[in-house]
């Protein structure tokens, strides 16, 4: 009789750690889809995303992560948007020069972080991409990333369980659209903003900074903020900055949309913030340490047509910089750095 008790106990415990493990799969919707509370800080710069055309609520972009993590978006059902922005390395592809996508084909470009994309004007390394409600139509239809198209990946969803259900608690019902899966992804990513690093603690009066790192402040406003400026770090700017012309990836940069011989090898200046957790670096992941760019700007920059002045100043070309002083920029950069951004369950698989 105690054994019988015993193994009625026992299947017990496991069906109900069964239906914990199912429930686990999914975030549960809130029953009441409210607007998305964006917690930002007060120096961060006006939030460009337009929310009169795509409202974020907490379905909506709780639908928005489940698409992020959702191979079935390419050919093979293999290759996520998640699969090439991984959150522990603030949503980058760590260890790839450049994307790898379908059948491991590869891509011309590294993947940049997705981060505070909410705030930016304009999106991927050549500013092809205005509107961010926009900008994941191009991985999923770039034929070496994910190599497919909207219809293809709605058929694939539209008849899911758990994908009707996401769809009607974000939308009201479950009729799962191109547009819909779209603004799903962008209020998403308008939701990952990182603000929690020491950097902000410093400027919120709550952390003081090792002499070393203000030291690195100091070098990094006098030599670096001219592009890497305000809270975002980046002036959103294109830029050429003397690297040579990689004949592999046949990559010119803002060339490739505009075709203007001005705009020869200038690629979007990125967001320092999280730079520690990003490598490789540049738009062709040739450098794969902080210390490498560093010595790039000081001994590599080639001299060209369009070279970006602030590089070309009193005859000199690149940034003049001592080792120490390298030292004390990357201290101060890594203190960029948002741990609970790249742990945040929120923005997790």
């Amino acid at each position: 009789m105690i054994n019988f008790l015993i193994k009625t106990i026992l299947i017990m415990v496991a069906v109900l750690l069964s239906c914990i493990s199912c429930s686990d799969e999914v975030i549960q919707p809130l029953e009441k889809n409210e607007a998305y509370r964006f917690k930002v800080p007060s120096y961060f710069p006006e939030m460009t995303f337009d929310q009169s055309a795509n409202p974020v609520t907490t379905n909506g972009v709780e639908l928005g992560r489940n698409l992020f993590y959702e191979g079935r978006l390419s050919r093979n059902n293999t290759i996520s948007c998640g699969f090439c922005h991984i959150q522990e390395n603030a949503f980058t592809h760590h260890g790839h020069t450049v994307s790898h996508g379908v059948d491991d084909r590869i891509g011309i470009r590294n993947a940049p972080p997705i981060q505070n994309m909410a705030f930016l004007k304009r999106y991927m390394w050549d500013g092809v991409i205005h509107n961010l409600n926009e900008q994941p139509i191009i991985p999923m239809t770039d034929v070496n990333e994910m190599d497919s198209s909207m219809p293809e990946a709605i058929s694939k969803i539209k008849d899911d369980p758990k994908y009707k259900k996401l769809f009607r608690a974000a939308y009201g019902d479950e009729n799962v659209t191109g547009e819909r899966v779209l603004k799903a992804l962008s209020q998403f990513m308008a939701s990952m903003i990182s603000g929690g690093s020491k950097y902000d603690r410093f400027r919120q009066g709550t952390e003081n900074m090792t002499p070393e790192e203000s030291q690195g402040l100091g070098l990094f406003n006098q030599k670096c903020a001219s592009c890497h400026s305000g809270a975002l770090f980046t002036d959103e700017s294109f830029r050429n900055t003397g690297m040579y012309y990689n004949a592999q990836f046949k990559d010119a940069g803002r060339y490739r949309v505009t075709l203007d011989q001005n705009d020869w090898m200038k690629f979007r200046v990125p967001s320092l913030r999280n730079v520690e957790y990003t490598a490789p670096y540049m738009h062709d992941g040739r450098f794969y340490t902080l210390e490498a760019v560093l010595n790039f700007y000081t001994d590599s920059v080639e001299d060209n047509p369009n070279l970006d002045p602030q590089l070309k100043q009193n005859g000199h070309v690149g940034i003049a910089m001592t080792q120490q002083e390298k030292q004390f920029i990357i201290a101060f950069l890594k203190t960029l750095s948002d741990k609970e951004f790249i742990s945040n369950p929120k923005f997790a698989e």
